[in-house]
């Protein structure tokens, strides 16, 4: 049945070997389940029904990736989206955590509706690579603050807007370690480093009596505090229409980003370098990102930590698959991430900041009219606190750079309606 289905000899691969491949994606990226729901919970939500909202979210995910599209591609609330959600969208902007979730849902359905259409590869292949890579690295600086925030490294200051916290405090010391560990195990390519460091800072916190040990293992918690709860009517309100296209716009490029660096990792792209089954890899996104919403969570999206699963020799969505599987089967462990502290995953959000602001290498930064609007995108998503300001910024920069200096025919209709509709938002809403 899995031969049939899979076509596992065609694809050089067998069950034990996608096997592994789907334990290697799951260690790599299992540190969400802890990240997650310790991020969401700060607008309010209920930390137990946002770790279960994940691990289903994440297994739907994988499971129509793997079943659907064939692909080794594990899903997962995407880091980042996370954080716009908690902080801009709720922590900023004032809106209720439903609405922030009805704005995600309508992000996943206009996702779907842009796949089935193939307007996707329009948008997409509109948009120049500078802005994206801009986008990209302003929200890896973004996490990066986020995570220093929550250890007591950067604290506000009144005359200076930010300053260093205590160093030598307990949580600053932790976030530090967990860093360092982070760093450390990757470089040995340890799979599991993030979710190792995690484990290790809490337990070194629960040993000094910081963190109450709460258990490891139990039935998992009620989903029915999120479940169903998102508000659609707040979020079709006007002012939440750039929130909503914050949300369908980076999950776009980093889906489309993810599946092209795995694509290529596993040698699956066919003789003119495209991805064979994309609409149905693109389905998978948007209907996981729709289910999530449904259930209690940010953007669930691609994750490129499914690099290291194709590395171990996945080829298939069988790996996708176990993947899926081994989400469901964390359910079991709802104490052990109610106990894990902010301090413990400031590693991993340092680590996946590092990771994303490594695309700026790929900038041609001897054209200012490329680079200007890199910089941009990237300084006021961070000092505004929000990611769609620095996607606003970054749009009507390049736009107004291209006309003034003249070079009209690199400005495309997408980007100059883009820029356009941001100048009319900051205009008159």
């Amino acid at each position: 049945m899995l031969e049939k289905h899979f076509q596992l000899k065609a694809h050089g691969t067998t069950v034990r070997q996608e096997v592994i491949a789907g334990f290697t994606t799951f260690l790599a990226m299992a540190y969400i389940i802890f990240v997650n729901p310790s991020m969401l919970a700060i607008t309010g939500m209920d930390q137990g029904a946002v770790f279960v909202a994940t691990c289903l979210a994440a297994a739907i995910g994988c499971f129509i990736m793997g079943l659907v599209a064939n692909y080794p591609i594990a899903l997962a609330p995407g880091m980042g989206l996370n954080a716009f959600f908690t902080f801009v969208v709720v922590g900023q902007m004032g809106h209720s955590w439903q609405t922030a979730l009805g704005a995600v849902f309508l992000s996943g359905l206009c996702f779907l509706l842009l796949s089935i259409f193939k307007v996707r590869e329009w948008v997409v292949n509109s948009i120049p690579m500078s802005l994206r890579l801009g986008i990209a690295a302003g929200i890896g600086l973004f996490l990066a603050f986020i995570g220093l925030q929550g250890a007591g490294i950067i604290v506000d200051n009144p005359a200076t807007l930010v300053s260093l916290g205590d160093i030598t405090s307990f949580s600053s010391v932790m976030a530090l370690l967990s860093f360092l560990l982070v760093i450390t195990l990757v470089h040995f390519q340890f799979k599991a480093a993030v979710l190792l460091s995690i484990l290790v800072v809490t337990a070194i916190a629960v040993i000094f009596g910081q963190q109450p040990f709460t258990g490891v293992m139990s039935a998992p918690p009620s989903i029915a505090p999120t479940l169903m709860q998102m508000d659609l009517a707040g979020a079709m309100e006007v002012g939440m229409i750039s929130v909503v296209f914050a949300f369908l716009f980076v999950d776009l490029f980093d889906t489309s980003g993810t599946l092209i660096a795995v694509a290529q990792r596993g040698n699956l792209l066919d003789d003119k370098g495209n991805l064979p089954r994309l609409k149905r890899a693109l389905f998978a996104d948007s209907t996981a990102t729709i289910a999530g919403a449904a259930l209690g969570t940010s953007t669930t999206t691609s994750y490129v930590e499914s690099t290291a699963g194709v590395a171990s020799g996945g080829r298939t969505g069988l790996t996708a698959v176990v993947v899926g599987l081994l989400f469901i089967a964390c359910l079991l462990f709802s104490p052990l991430a109610g106990m894990v502290p902010a301090y413990a995953t400031t590693g991993a959000l340092l680590y996946v900041a590092i990771l994303m602001m490594s695309g700026l290498v790929g900038v041609e930064w001897e054209d200012l009219t490329e680079a200007a609007p890199v910089v941009l995108t990237t300084l006021v998503m961070l000092l505004s606190y929000s990611i769609s300001h620095g996607i606003a910024v970054g749009f009507i920069t390049y736009a107004a750079l291209k006309l003034m200096t003249g070079r009209f025919k690199e400005l495309n209709p997408a980007v100059a309606v883009i820029a356009i509709a941001f100048i009319l938002k900051y205009l008159f809403l």
